[in-house]
């Protein structure tokens, strides 16, 4: 938990430590951290970025301005729920931790609407035109991990494809490559994970 004013900190720790389902802990050990400030703009996100949280950790900000900032630091910076401090009420706030905790999303509709154009315009203009998607692999690159995950030996995705089997290796090694996985196993279930296939 994060709030510069100290009333606000002791209101939202107030809200969170009421709930039988949220565990407060210190920052340094928190998954999801909660974070009041003005508005989503450069000096919150200078100040996600300074905050002594677990890499990786969710936040979720409670804001009492606007939005005025990329959409897409939404994801880089770890937001993965805002509130408007005005709307806001104990079961909202605990309901959205807990969601933020469960890997969800809880975002306005306006943030939502920009990030899918955003997601649109670069499939559209950057990736589409190089034969990738937002996950970073090619079309044929998912076809292949998609047959493999449903059991076809390379031969016979080879022939499916109309590839040669020397082909579809050199695909599944390019993708192990380069995310850093040891076969082809793991190559299949981060696709799964990650809802790639």
């Amino acid at each position: 938990m994060y709030a510069a004013d100290p009333l606000t900190k002791i209101g939202l720790m107030t809200c969170l430590e009421e709930s039988p389902q949220i565990t407060l802990t210190v920052m340094e050990e928190a998954e999801t951290v909660v974070v009041a400030v003005k508005a989503v703009d450069s000096s919150a996100l200078e100040l996600l970025r300074g905050l002594p949280a677990l890499p990786g950790s969710r936040f979720v900000l409670v804001v009492s301005g606007g939005w005025h900032t990329d959409p897409a630091a939404v994801a880089k910076h770890g937001i993965r729920a805002v509130l408007r401090r005005a709307e806001l009420d104990a079961a909202a706030l605990v309901r959205a931790v807990c969601d933020v905790g469960a890997g969800l999303a809880y975002l306005p509709p306006t943030v939502q609407g920009r990030l899918l154009d955003q997601m649109d315009r670069i499939q559209r203009e950057v990736l589409g035109p190089r034969g990738l998607t937002a996950s970073g692999l090619s079309s044929r690159e998912i076809t292949v991990l998609q047959l493999l995950s449903e059991g076809f030996t390379l031969s016979e995705i080879a022939a499916k494809l109309s590839y040669s089997e020397r082909t579809i290796k050199n695909i599944l090694s390019a993708v192990q490559i380069r995310l850093g996985l040891r076969n082809r196993v793991q190559v299949v279930s981060y696709a799964i994970r990650n809802a790639l296939i």
